[in-house]
């Protein structure tokens, strides 16, 4: 299996091995997930219980038909060629150990509807007393070539709710008791963002 779901918790800060510094984490509750699915390629999971009367009737009928506990986040993840897996089995977070780096994908903060100069970080306009364009768009195109606005011009708009994926973040600590996974650095998204965690595809884990 080379991934989870979860969700995240908050950042905090613990010792490093030899205590002499402080090292940033991000606390992640992770699983344990039900298999609710095996394919060819990969595996489905399911993460997070739900009241069956929040789901859309083809969903509760799905999780009726697996006799499994309805279970709010379903996603894929790659599977293990060489490993068996059966339908309602627990995929928990002892998946991973500390050293192990890993991608996590979350939905990143909304920021709402913001100007060019946080967007896009724009200089802006003149300073100056007199001037009535510190923050504004300004002229945008050329006058007679090519007359227009191109495609794709860095404007204000809606910022931030994006689906990102932060790669090589190291597990520092697997609570597997309390299934708490506790990763270097920043995750995607707010407090109670669910998360999708797989093993890095650009670092190699310590076998």
């Amino acid at each position: 299996m080379s991934g989870i779901l979860g969700k995240k918790l908050g950042m905090t800060q613990v010792f490093s091995g030899d205590g002499k510094k402080m090292v940033p984490v991000t606390a992640i509750e992770a699983g344990p997930c039900l298999i609710l699915a095996v394919k060819e390629k990969h595996i489905q999971l399911g993460f997070g219980p739900i009241a069956e009367k929040r789901l859309k009737k083809p969903q509760a009928k799905y999780f009726a038909k697996l006799k499994i506990a309805p279970q709010k986040l379903v996603k894929e993840v790659l599977r293990e060629a060489d490993k068996e897996y059966k339908v309602g089995d627990e995929v928990k977070v002892d998946l991973f150990k500390a050293g192990d780096f890993l991608d996590i994908t979350g939905t990143s903060l909304g920021k709402g509807f913001q100007g060019g100069m946080k967007r896009w970080n724009w200089h802006g306009g003149p300073q100056t007393h007199g001037s009535t364009s510190h923050r504004r768009v300004g002229s945008l195109g050329s006058s007679t070539t090519p007359g227009r606005v191109w495609k794709g011009h860095h404007l204000p708009g809606h910022m931030g709710a994006h689906r990102v994926t932060v790669q090589n973040l190291e597990v520092i600590k697997v609570d597997a008791q309390n299934n708490i996974l506790l990763v270097k650095g920043a995750v995607p998204g707010y407090k109670n963002n669910y998360l999708i965690i797989k093993t890095a595809k650009k670092k190699k884990n310590k076998k």
